[in-house]
C-alpha cells in the first residue's frame, strides 16, 4: 500500500494492440480501478470528417492494484504484461497519474507528445489544471504543458494560458538522475 494515500499505488499495463477500452471494461468488471485516458481526434474518411475518441498511450493502460495479488489482471485476456524494470513491475509516479487525470478532466485540447526528459518544470496555478506539473514548450504561439510518464517515456501534450504557470523551484526529479542518463557508460569504450 501507498504510506501517503492509504491505496494501492498505480501500474502501467502492457496491453494488445486496439484492446485499450475492452481491458478497461474488463478490469473494471473485476473490481479493479483503471485509468484509460483518451483524446479526441478529428479523423478524415472519403466523405465525411468524424471525431473519435483514441488513447492517449496507445498500448497501454494504467491500473490500481496489489502487486501481492496481480494473478487477476495478468490473466485478463489482452494484458501482455505489467510495465517494469526487468521482470520487476514499477509503479507510476502518483503525481504524474494526478496531472494525467487532471488533463484529462479539464476537456482541453490534448494530444500525445514526444517524451520529453529536459526543460523548465513548471506549476500550473490557475484555470482547470492548478497544481499539475509539467514541463512548458511553446510551438506555433501556443503555450503547451508537457506531462510525462517516465516509465513509459510517453508524454502527453495540451494547451495552456502562458498566465496559468508558475517555475517550480524544487523539481519533483532530482537532477542528478538526469544526469546519470546521459553519461557516457565507461565500461562501453
Amino acid at each position: 500500500m501507498s504510506s501517503s494515500t492509504g491505496t494501492y499505488p498505480w501500474f502501467a499495463l502492457l496491453i494488445r494492440a486496439r484492446h485499450s477500452r475492452i481491458v478497461a471494461a474488463a478490469l473494471h468488471t473485476k473490481g479493479f480501478e483503471v485509468f484509460l485516458p483518451l483524446y479526441t481526434s478529428r479523423r478524415r474518411w472519403s466523405d465525411r470528417i468524424k471525431e473519435i475518441e483514441l488513447p492517449l498511450f496507445p498500448g497501454y493502460l494504467f491500473c490500481r492494484f496489489d502487486l501481492n495479488n496481480r494473478l487477476p489482471i495478468l490473466i485478463t485476456p489482452g494484458v501482455i504484461q505489467i510495465v517494469g524494470i526487468a521482470k520487476t513491475p514499477v509503479p507510476v509516479e502518483e503525481s504524474e497519474i494526478d496531472a494525467l487525470q487532471a488533463i484529462v478532466a479539464s476537456r482541453l485540447q490534448a494530444q500525445p507528445w514526444p517524451f520529453i526528459q529536459v526543460g523548465q518544470r513548471v506549476r500550473i496555478e490557475h484555470g482547470p489544471l492548478c497544481g499539475a506539473e509539467g514541463i512548458l514548450i511553446s510551438s506555433k504561439k501556443q503555450h503547451r504543458l508537457v506531462v510525462s510518464v517516465t516509465l513509459l517515456q510517453r508524454s502527453v501534450a495540451v494547451e495552456i494560458d502562458r498566465d496559468w504557470v508558475s517555475t517550480v523551484n524544487n523539481p519533483s526529479k532530482p537532477a542528478d538522475s538526469r544526469r546519470a542518463k546521459t553519461s557516457p557508460n565507461p565500461t562501453s569504450r
